[in-house]
């Protein structure tokens, strides 16, 4: 596993944007189809795409971050 201090690499951050936009696509798409937009109740309808599109996005940022790499030069 890498260290605390490892620069987090470019494609696992766009990895992760990637996974945060889809997710908010499919959420959007969800809410738009269905009677209820309630997705969960304690929080502003308004607010429960942005938020529960993090939890894939932090699983992908955490599993790219914590994957491991194959080291090559840099040249």
């Amino acid at each position: 596993m890498p260290s605390a201090s490892a620069p987090i690499e470019k494609k696992v951050k766009l990895a992760s944007v990637g996974t945060y936009l889809a997710s908010l696509a499919g959420l959007a798409v969800l809410g738009a189809v269905t009677d209820d937009p309630s997705l969960i109740s304690g929080m502003p309808d308004a607010l429960e795409p942005f938020v529960l599109a993090l939890v894939p996005a932090a699983s992908a940022a955490v599993a790219g971050w914590a994957a491991p790499h194959t080291p090559r030069s840099d040249t």
